[in-house]
């Protein structure tokens, strides 16, 4: 049996570790390095940096934040942000990341996935797929941080990205993201029963039970926790261990000296 893995994602404003509710109303919570020092520590399975700016200004910051982290950090590390062109995917490598989340340059130019895939390989390849439910009760994918619609119908999108060579999908929901009121499961559902590739879902943790849910009933292959780690309302072990008695196979924590 597959491990399923929980991953730590960390929302990156300048240098500052942020959070908000639906992608908006962002607020510090830190410095990314202690946290993410914090949960390699505790066992995170992956930590995933997004650049929630990176969208405005055209560039993807991060680039320092990464090579730090990899310097004594071993867990792998997914980058996304404002990624548009090969050399972009390029220079996060070169920093340390070991995959890279495409979404907005994706959906503008879907050859650039193909691409990706061509020279990187698909296992270095993520498709961040943004979604928000439309009043019609399917979703609709979004770009630029989630600001902006793109007429796209999320699950169809995420399907093709993955027929482009896509290796992985990061599936955030809109609705959920911050609210700690669970994951949109049925979206979840949805895309991993269309898509080959593992999904992480994204955007709604607030409980273990909320973890242990988008698992076993949206088939995640992997989890995405931000504010209940942020906030200290669980820690990586308890989440960990309870999902190791409802019978999900998770990676054990290794405890050791630092």
């Amino acid at each position: 049996m597959r491990s399923v893995r929980v991953v730590a994602r960390l929302d990156i404003k300048g240098a500052n570790l942020i959070k908000g509710i639906q992608l908006e109303g962002l607020r510090i919570v830190g410095d990314p390095n202690e946290f993410a020092r914090s949960y390699y520590q505790s066992g995170i399975d992956e930590l995933l940096y997004i650049d929630s700016v990176a969208s405005l200004y055209g560039r993807n910051n991060l680039y320092d934040i990464v090579s730090k982290t990899t310097e004594d950090l071993f867990v792998p590390v997914t980058v996304g942000g404002g990624i548009r062109t090969i050399d972009d995917i390029a220079r996060l490598l070169k920093a340390g990341a070991d995959k890279v989340a495409i979404n907005t340059a994706g959906i503008i130019s879907p050859e650039l996935i193909t691409e990706a895939v061509r020279i990187f390989g698909s296992q270095c390849i993520v498709i961040s797929v943004v979604a928000k439910r439309t009043k019609r009760g399917a979703w609709e994918a979004y770009v630029e941080g989630g600001r902006e619609r793109t007429g796209l119908d999320a699950v169809a999108w995420a399907k093709r990205a993955v027929d482009l060579g896509a290796g992985e999908i990061l599936l955030t929901s809109v609705d959920n993201e911050g609210g700690l009121n669970g994951y949109d499961i049925h979206l979840v559902q949805e895309v991993a029963s269309n898509c080959s590739v593992p999904v992480i879902a994204s955007g709604g943790a607030g409980g273990l039970r909320d973890i242990s849910q988008v698992i076993e009933q949206g088939h995640a292959n992997a989890v995405a926790i931000a504010s209940l780690l942020h906030y200290k309302k669980s820690t990586v072990s308890e989440i960990k261990a309870y999902l190791l008695k409802v019978g999900v196979c998770v990676r054990p924590v290794v405890t050791e000296s630092y």
